[in-house]
C-alpha cells in the first residue's frame, strides 16, 4: 500500500483545535511552533478531534525542558488497558535557542506561555502553536468587548 495515499487521506482531515479565550485573556507578544511528544493512543484521539486547550499552560522544568499542562486529549475510544491519561503533562519540542529566549522572557516576570493552536501539519505531525503572553487587565478586556461590538454593528450596517 502506498504511503502517498495515506498522506493524501490524512491531508483531507484538517485538525485545528484553537484556544479561543487566549486572545481575550492575554496580549500575545510572540508566537512559536513546537512539536509535541505524544503516545500512540493520543495521536489517534487527536486525529478524531477530541482535544481541548482551554485550561492549558506551559512551564519550564530545569533550563531546557518545556512542558504543557492541563491540555485535555480524550481517551481513545478503541484503546485497551494501555490507554493514556487525558490530562497528563506532555513535553514540547523546540530548538535550544528558542527555549533560551523563552526562558529569559519568563525570568523578566509578568509573562506566561500559553498554547494557542493545536494542529496536524502536512507531514502528519502534531504541532502546537504557543505564545509568549502577558495577562490583560479587566479594563483592557472591556475595551476588547467594546471594539468587538462596534465592529459587529458596523458589519450589520454594511449588509443593509
Amino acid at each position: 500500500m502506498s504511503f502517498d495515499y495515506l498522506r493524501a487521506a490524512m491531508a483531507d482531515q484538517k485538525i485545528n483545535i484553537k484556544n479561543r479565550k487566549a486572545k481575550f485573556n492575554y496580549e500575545l507578544l510572540d508566537l512559536y511552533e513546537a512539536g509535541i511528544k505524544l503516545l500512540g493512543t493520543e495521536i489517534k484521539s487527536l486525529r478524531a478531534g477530541q482535544a481541548s486547550l482551554q485550561e492549558a499552560y506551559c512551564y519550564f522544568e530545569g533550563e531546557n525542558k518545556l512542558w504543557i499542562k492541563n491540555m485535555h486529549i480524550a481517551e481513545y475510544s478503541h484503546g485497551n488497558i494501555n490507554n493514556h491519561e487525558p490530562l497528563r503533562e506532555r513535553l514540547l519540542l523546540l530548538h535550544k535557542r528558542e527555549l533560551k529566549k523563552l526562558g529569559a522572557e519568563i525570568e523578566k516576570g509578568n509573562r506566561t506561555i500559553i498554547p494557542v493552536n493545536l494542529y496536524i501539519n502536512e507531514r502528519g505531525l502534531a504541532k502546537v502553536k504557543i505564545a509568549l503572553a502577558q495577562g490583560k487587565k479587566t479594563y483592557d478586556k472591556r475595551e476588547s468587548i467594546k471594539e468587538r461590538d462596534v465592529k459587529r454593528e458596523m458589519d450589520r450596517a454594511m449588509k443593509r
